[in-house]
């Protein structure tokens, strides 16, 4: 036992010894410094230039800039023949669609036109007495109230509607955009048809004489004026079948406006006074005066106009439109 423990023993110093030499043989070593090192061919070859120097002048004009006019044709009517060419805005008539801003006018208009005159009675108003009806026992039917009561016919009305507001709010400036948008979106699906001012329906000139000699009774009369409007939308492709139209004018048009209420299957004519965003949005298309359009962009462009006085009077301080281009 005492020659296996010094066996043990001998093997343990021997291994210490050893240990203690590489350590020695580490430390003698020493590392390069960083400017000994060197790089190979490859690594000493040169980066490439991502990057390159170009004319600022030929770089700014190839960039995109978006248009910041469209153009525009006003046509005769009911002939459809166009007349000239014009150049509006685009922020008048290329305004991007956002349905978002196009649901809000539509809630809004519905909302400002409810009436909001419905009401009932509550019991407090229903005329009568108030007694009550019966004893309360000893008659053997059910125990009840006053004839007012809501359980019995006639009686008031429990959370009733009353006369309420149901107008709702909306900013100035996107009620604006509304419309000008929804211009946009027929502008662009080719459905807003732009007509020279004073848009009437002609009538023939035999027409007008039997009218003036009261040869034809008031029925012939409004049957003619329908059938005459059906052929000149139908040859326009604006009818019923093409989609109902819309017509639009600065103030009435009586031949244009009576006859659009004996067809209203084929349309229907309202004043520029009348018109809504939800007009704008109903039917096929929009047949509408100049003058009506440049009123009503006129009006509707608060989002666009600069509240900065400029003294310069050749800068401008809303979009301009209606620059004859071709005639």
């Amino acid at each position: 036992m005492a020659s296996k423990g010094m066996r043990g023993l001998n093997e343990a110093l021997r291994g210490l010894s050893l240990s203690s030499q590489t350590c020695r043989e580490a430390a003698s070593h020493r590392i390069p410094s960083a400017s000994t090192f060197t790089r190979s061919m490859a690594t000493e070859a040169p980066l490439p230039k991502i990057t390159t120097s170009v004319d600022a002048t030929s770089t700014v004009e190839g960039l995109w800039r978006p248009a910041t006019t469209v153009p525009l044709t006003i046509f005769n009517f009911p002939s459809f023949e166009p007349q000239r060419l014009e150049s509006w805005s685009a922020k008048h008539l290329h305004v991007p669609l956002r349905r978002d801003i196009l649901h809000l006018a539509v809630i809004y208009e519905g909302d400002n036109t409810r009436q909001g005159t419905a009401s009932s009675k509550t019991r407090w108003e229903v005329a009568g007495s108030h007694r009550k009806m019966r004893p309360q026992k000893g008659t053997g039917r059910a125990r009840v109230g006053t004839r007012q009561s809501p359980m019995l016919r006639g009686g008031g009305k429990v959370f009733g509607p009353k006369p309420r507001d149901f107008g709702t709010k909306i900013t100035r400036k996107v009620y604006d955009q509304a419309w000008r948008t929804a211009l946009s979106y027929r502008y662009r699906r080719g459905e807003l048809i732009v007509c020279q001012d004073g848009m009437e329906l002609p009538l023939p000139e035999e027409f007008e004489n039997l009218v003036a000699s009261k040869g034809l009774q008031d029925e012939l009369q409004k049957s003619f004026k329908a059938k005459w409007l059906h052929q000149i939308l139908n040859a326009n492709e604006w009818g019923r079948n093409s989609g109902r139209s819309t017509f639009i004018t600065t103030t009435r048009r009586d031949n244009l406006f009576e006859s659009m209420d004996l067809a209203p299957h084929s349309g229907r004519a309202l004043e520029m006074e009348d018109v809504d965003v939800k007009d704008l949005l109903e039917t096929g298309r929009l047949v509408i005066e100049r003058g009506a359009l440049k009123e009503l962009i006129e009006r509707h462009q608060s989002d666009l106009v600069s509240k900065v006085f400029v003294v310069n009077q050749t800068l401008t301080r809303t979009p301009e439109s209606g620059k004859v281009l071709v005639e």
